[in-house]
């Protein structure tokens, strides 16, 4: 009989580790006064929803909900500007993939959601934006261009010399397509303190981390601004969950 008893206390245990890790709905809330900047990279049917890419249904099922709660959208390089203001979300997307165009930007409109889209420009190994796209996009007034190095690099991994040229060529990039290149996001989520002068020195207003948390902007992260972090197969309260606490599991 204890047998059982053990058995089941490992299953009760178990269940309660899954549920703990994958719903942190204890971790504390965070203020509506903090923005919410919203980590995305493709939005395409023809893939399977992961950690990369969030199928346009339940993008869609996003937009709605942020709509729903009267969200102020902005771009990344606006954030400044609605400091203690409620309810403010900034969508990025990394990468800069052809679904954007195809299916996020649609979607984007439809509800009139602004997005920052960080471009990798020489980026290898995926359907990317076209130069016209990309135009077309920016000039819509709902979609802003950032930079996130040419190559989809991993910043530690360069010299210090190379960091700043890959940095800086994106960004010089960016601007030749669309006239102006506001922020940047780090590849991977590389990168350490000298990265972050780098790219103040460069000229970017802010620059965007993988840190999956919700925090005021702040002299001191206006370089490693955090994000939350989402999943192509996240229900619907494990939506909520990340939004109201910067993350939805562990």
């Amino acid at each position: 009989m204890w047998v059982l008893y053990i058995f089941l206390g490992l299953l009760v245990l178990a269940a309660v580790l899954y549920l703990l890790g994958n719903y942190t709905f204890w971790l504390p809330y965070r203020s509506a006064k903090l923005p919410r900047v919203v980590m995305l990279h493709q939005v395409t049917p023809h893939a399977d929803a992961s950690g990369m890419n969030m199928p346009p249904a339940k993008f869609e099922q996003l937009l709605r909900y942020l709509t729903h709660r009267k969200s102020i959208f902005c771009f990344v390089s606006e954030l400044d500007q609605f400091k203690n203001q409620k309810n403010v979300v900034a969508l990025s997307f990394d990468d800069g993939f052809l679904d954007n165009y195809q299916y996020a930007y649609p979607l984007l409109k439809k509800y009139q959601a602004k997005a920052t889209i960080f471009l990798a420009t020489e980026i290898d190994g995926i359907e990317k934006l076209t130069p016209t796209q990309i135009k077309e996009m920016s000039a819509s007034g709902i979609i802003e261009f950032g930079a996130h190095t040419q190559h989809h690099v991993n910043l530690l991994k360069l010299s210090d010399e190379d960091a700043f040229r890959e940095m800086q060529a994106s960004k010089h990039d960016v601007e030749q397509l669309v006239g102006a290149c506001p922020s940047f996001a780090y590849p991977f989520g590389r990168f350490n303190e000298k990265h972050q002068q780098m790219a103040k020195q460069i000229g970017f207003k802010n620059a965007v981390s993988t840190r999956k948390k919700i925090e005021a902007l702040t002299m001191q992260n206006q370089f490693n601004i955090p994000r939350v972090s989402t999943h192509g197969a996240m229900n619907a309260l494990q939506m909520r969950i990340a939004l109201a606490k910067g993350r939805y599991k562990l």
